[in-house]
This record gives structure tokens, sequence and C-alpha cells, in this order.
């Protein structure tokens, strides 16, 4: 049996919630190989990120190239990038590589520490978000590449058509931020799709960006399309944030075990 293989491009979270850990998991848990190019090493707990150093761009080549080239991908995910020169260096290898690619383009913690560079947002905007099968910014993601400010739903169609104008195939607006039911918005410009699922009384959300992003690529592996990947993952994150556990002093992660975790019938 040959698992669907699936590759993060992101940064190591020590904690282990968020991040390259957190994309290991959730492809572990959806039944694919999860395979890794680490682009930056954070120091990171549940309070928050004490700090992070990036690789240099020639070390996130030979990882890419390694594992790529021998193994293969049938879908890649990026998230943390940190600096314009591994945004650029990361949108050159996936414009390369005919596999679907669900761009996460994260800019800050969960805590709201930084993760991305200012520098780093034209290339973003100008060459990572081109080479994207699927988008999947949060509102402050949204705000920062592209200066919409969402603050209920009906922006939310806004927001999305301002991140298209800007080269994904498909965009996921996630709206969790917003007061009500958790809703997101998926579209290509063309057909939309409204996911709602109920907001769940849980403060141990940590992560929950990442592996969403990673659901979704783990879906896209196994061949499904881009709508019904979402729709998969949707599910997938509900289940994960419901079962969030405290960790530490502060935010504790998502369970991206939950479904081994559920009794038998």
């Amino acid at each position: 049996m040959r698992l669907p293989l699936v590759l993060t491009v992101a940064g190591s979270d020590s904690g282990g919630g968020a991040g390259i850990q957190a994309d290991l998991k959730t492809m572990l848990a959806l039944g694919t190989h999860g395979m890794s190019v680490i682009a930056a090493v954070t120091a990171q707990n549940s309070r928050g990120v004490q700090g992070y150093w990036e690789l240099p761009p020639e070390a996130v080549r030979a990882q890419y190239r390694s594992v790529v080239d021998d193994i293969g991908v049938q879908a890649v995910k990026t998230g943390m990038l940190a600096s314009a020169s591994l945004v650029e260096t990361v949108a050159e290898l996936i414009a390369g590589t005919d596999a679907p690619v669900v761009v996460d383009p994260v800019g800050v913690s969960k805590h709201g520490d930084p993760l991305l560079a200012r520098s780093a947002l034209d290339s973003v905007r100008g060459l990572l978000l081109p080479a994207a099968t699927l988008a999947t910014p949060n509102l402050d993601e949204v705000t920062q590449l592209t200066g919409v400010e969402v603050v209920d739903e009906r922006g939310l169609r806004e927001a999305a058509h301002a991140i298209l104008a800007l080269g994904p195939r498909w965009v996921l607006i996630k709206g969790g931020h917003l007061p009500g039911d958790a809703v997101d918005l998926l579209t290509d410009g063309t057909d939309e799709h409204w996911l709602r699922a109920p907001r769940l009384d849980n403060r141990h959300t940590h992560g929950t960006g990442c592996t969403l992003a990673s659901a979704i690529a783990a879906g896209l592996a196994k061949g499904l399309t881009v709508p019904e990947a979402v729709r998969a993952a949707k599910e997938y994150i509900t289940g994960a944030i419901a079962a969030g556990f405290p960790l530490g002093g502060g935010i504790g992660p998502v369970d991206h075990g939950w479904r081994f975790r559920q009794p038998l019938s």
C-alpha cells in the first residue's frame, strides 16, 4: 500500500501545537505520509513565541529538492516562511512542482507574535500567492495583505475577492474571529461555498490554522476536489478544537488525534 504523500514547508513549533509538528500530526491522523521542509525554528510554548531563527534559503532548497526529487509529492502546504528571501525561494520551488499547493500565509502567531517580516509582504503578494492552488488567510492576514478589514460575514466576500486578485485559484477566508458561528467562505470567484460550524466554548485552539491547511492538503493528496477537501478539513478541525486540551500556563493545542479517542459504537 502506498500512502498519499504530503509535504509541509513551515516553521518548527517547540511546544508541539502548531507549525511542522501540527502539520505532521494532522497528515498522520488523516492517513497520509507527511514530509517536512523546516524554514524556521521557533522557541514557542503555550504563552507565546519567545524568538525565531530562519534557516538560510539554500538549506530550505536542499530539503525540498531532497524530498521531491526522490520520494515525490502529491500535495504541498506552506506555513511560516519568515523572510522575503525564504518566501521567494519557496515560491520558485512550488511553482515548479506538479502538485496542488495550499498556502497558509502565516503572519502572526495565535498569541499575536509576528512571524513574517514586513519586508516579505510584497513577495507573498507577488510570488507566493500566484503559485497557490488555495490560500487560507485568517482575517488579520487578509488585512495585512490587502488592507481589507472584515467586521461581519458580509465582509468575507470582499476579502475573498481581494485575495483572489493576488493570484491563487481558490481562497478560503477563515472567519473564526467574527462573533457567532465559525463561518468560512471558500470561493474561486465564481463558485461560493459557505462552511459553518458552531462556536465551541474552548480556549485551547493553538495550531488551528496550520492544522486546517494541512488537513486540506491531505485531502487534495487523496484526490479530492478543493471543495471536498475543504469540507472534510472543516469537519476534522471542528472535532480537533472540541477536543483541545490545556497545556502549560497559556493556550493549549487542538487535539490532532481526537478521532482515535472516540468510543467505538
